[in-house]
């Protein structure tokens, strides 16, 4: 555990809050202190309220905010003696709690406060940090928990059993506290929840911080539980992309909507999943609650699901008894899959939900293995996890969540993605939530866009192998396919039939014609599968309805993929898979396009270029973007019953009406 704290990181003339936030966000780049969210701050300020009178204030980190990247409008500032007169309250409910809060804070715009600002208010010290360290939890949820804890810690720090985070917490943790703590008391630990430190400076606090948690992987070490040995056949198992799809057919089926499932299957995961006891260990639950609350709750972060077509069946079922027994609603998808040849398989309903569950778990495998080494990882009884699960915080989050974009939870294959009609279907598709996988003849796709929700693979559409191993790099990432948009092509030069060479015919073909076909069917049983039913949008051509001389291979090609689109639909019907098709005209907005080009054929037609891009019926210029929404819509609920569909998208043209 490293102290990162360098005084000439700030500048001179920073604040206390500002010297808060710097704390903060050192905390928040260590990943093994906390995850996406997880953990809070605090400092208390002097202040003058609108009549002049000073004033404490707790300025808390904020609801929604991330320690890593946190600023100063991240604290909410609540007043101080408010919170330690609730902290004397005999009760509090915690809906009632968290207005109290909001209600008594100094600036009406801030986040809403950690649920934790009265544990922070009630501390006597300046700086508080709040953590979720894998080290100090990993020796909390051992069977020896607390006893390791008080031996690595002794009087330094205030030990408090496990309640759930809220009122009920802070009261405890104030009885607790004012019993306990002494003058040698730096830190205090809830045991299988996290560890405060604290101090009269930011740099104390966070000092004291790094070196608890330090201590604690020190005793990790001496016990023999922190360099954990993998198995020694740790090899990614073969498994077939349409594997992947057929278990994410069947946890959407459960979860009730499309989810992603995001395979890991490197060393650490093959090696936790091939444990002789993970059918044990991984059933116990999440290391802390926060992980529950950090991974939006599907519930159960984390079972073994050893077969995964026969057990995590039996698993709903019994969650579903559950359920009945308690009368609440339960989701029954699991979060995490953990198969001996799959690996572990993090379940979100978008790509970063799902990225968030893959860490978190990622942790939660090394404090299972280091807790085991250690005498036997023990995880909080199952109705404390239900509890926060369906804390009634937490679900007012969820109900204030909104609805969720409309292609969430579903990916989408998008050909000629790197620029023109294709980049612009690909932000149609990613600005409705799906994951999305481009792919290119040009390796630009592949650093497109940074995000987790998209896929960039640079690929040559004519090579079948090419095509297979992106449907397997889908299936690996997002798990599976759902809307497949072929948009790649080539448009030779004018050429008339009495000059055209059979290689160049051949060309066009392979590209414009074969390509699709052999896509279209590889991708079938993808589609097939897809909860909501799959989705094919073919990008055609005016020239499919209306060719012009000199482009004969390319209106016969894409004549044909117009054919082929229309007996797909027929045949594919009984799929629950819709095919429909757009022909464009005269889109200037590609690549294919240039300034020069635009220039020599306006003249040919005597137009200016304005004129010459909206030489259409509507005089309107038709855009990438116009077919890519249009595209879009095609997939979405608009044209759920619509297939074998032609649309023109051309402003008007009087050889195709």
């Amino acid at each position: 555990m490293n102290n990162l704290y360098d005084s000439r990181d700030m500048p001179a003339c920073v604040d206390d809050l500002g010297r808060r936030v710097y704390t903060s966000r050192l905390l928040g780049r260590d990943k093994s202190l906390v995850l996406h969210g997880g953990g809070n701050t605090s400092v208390k300020l002097a202040g003058k309220n609108a009549f002049g009178e000073d004033e404490e204030i707790l300025y808390v980190k904020g609801s929604g905010w991330d320690l890593e990247k946190i600023e100063e409008g991240g604290f909410a500032p609540v007043r101080l003696e408010h919170l330690k007169r609730l902290a004397l309250l005999p009760a509090l409910s915690d809906p009632a709690m968290v207005n109290e809060l909001v209600t008594h804070m100094t600036r009406a715009s801030a986040p809403v406060p950690s649920v934790e600002a009265i544990l922070h208010a009630i501390l006597p010290y300046k700086y508080v940090d709040h953590t979720h360290a894998d080290a100090v939890v990993t020796v909390t949820n051992s069977v020896a928990g607390e006893a390791g804890i008080r031996e690595i810690y002794g009087d330094s720090v205030v030990v408090v059993p496990y309640v759930m985070p809220g009122f009920d917490l802070a009261r405890l943790c104030a009885e607790q506290f004012a019993r306990d703590a002494g003058p040698q008391t730096i830190g205090m630990v809830l045991l299988n929840h996290g560890i405060f430190s604290f101090g009269e400076t930011a740099e104390e606090s966070y000092g004291r911080m790094i070196d608890l948690v330090g201590r604690a992987e020190g005793y990790l070490k001496r016990k023999q539980a922190w360099d954990i040995g993998l198995a020694a056949d740790r090899s990614p198992g073969a498994v077939a992309g349409l594997d992947l799809a057929r278990l994410r057919k069947e946890i959407s089926d459960v979860a009730g909507f499309p989810v992603l499932v995001a395979r890991h299957a490197d060393a650490q995961a093959m090696a936790f999943v091939r444990r002789d006891d993970l059918a044990t260990v991984a059933r116990q639950g999440p290391a802390t609650p926060d992980h529950v609350i950090r991974t939006k709750r599907l519930p159960m972060l984390g079972r073994d699901v050893q077969a995964y077509a026969t057990d995590y069946r039996a698993y709903f079922a019994a969650h579903e008894m559950l359920a009945k027994e308690r009368k609440t609603m339960l989701d029954a998808a699991p979060r995490v899959v953990l198969d001996p040849q799959l690996g572990m398989c993090a379940v979100g309903r978008t790509a970063q939900d799902a990225a968030i569950v893959a860490e978190i778990y990622a942790h939660t495998m090394e404090i299972i293995a280091r807790a085991t080494a250690l005498g036997g990882y023990r995880a909080l009884p199952a109705q404390d996890i239900f509890d926060v699960e369906y804390w009634d915080l937490e679900q007012a989050k969820l109900r204030k969540g909104g609805k969720p974009p409309p292609f969430a939870g579903e990916v989408a294959l998008v050909t000629g993605a790197a620029s023109g009609i294709g980049k612009a279907c690909v932000d149609a598709l990613l600005a409705r939530g799906a994951a999305v996988v481009g792919i290119d003849l040009n390796p630009a796709i592949g650093s497109l866009y940074q995000r987790p929700d998209f896929l960039g693979v640079a690929c040559d559409v004519a090579a079948e192998d090419q095509l297979r191993s992106v449907l397997a790099r889908a299936a690996e990432t997002f798990g599976g396919l759902d809307m497949l948009v072929l948009n790649a092509g080539i448009f030779p030069g004018g050429c008339r039939i009495d000059a055209l060479q059979t290689e160049d015919w051949r060309r066009v073909m392979r590209v414009n014609l074969d390509a699709n076909l052999v896509l279209m069917r590889e991708a079938h049983p993808f589609l097939k599968l897809a909860p909501r039913g799959g989705r094919v949008v073919v990008i055609g051509s005016k020239n499919v309805p209306a060719p012009g001389p000199g482009a004969a291979a390319y209106s016969a090609s894409k004549a044909a993929l117009n054919q082929l689109a229309r007996v797909a639909a027929l045949e594919w019907g009984g799929d629950n898979i819709r095919i429909n098709s757009l022909h464009p005209n005269a889109v200037f907005d590609t690549g294919i396009w240039t300034d020069e080009v635009l220039a020599s054929r306006a003249r040919h037609y005597g137009l200016s270029v304005e004129a010459y891009k909206k030489n259409n019926i509507l005089q309107t210029e038709v855009t990438s973007r116009d077919v890519a929404e249009l595209a879009a819509e095609m997939c979405g609920a608009l044209f759920a019953k619509t297939t074998g569909a032609q649309v023109p998208v051309d402003g008007g043209n009087d050889r195709v009406i």
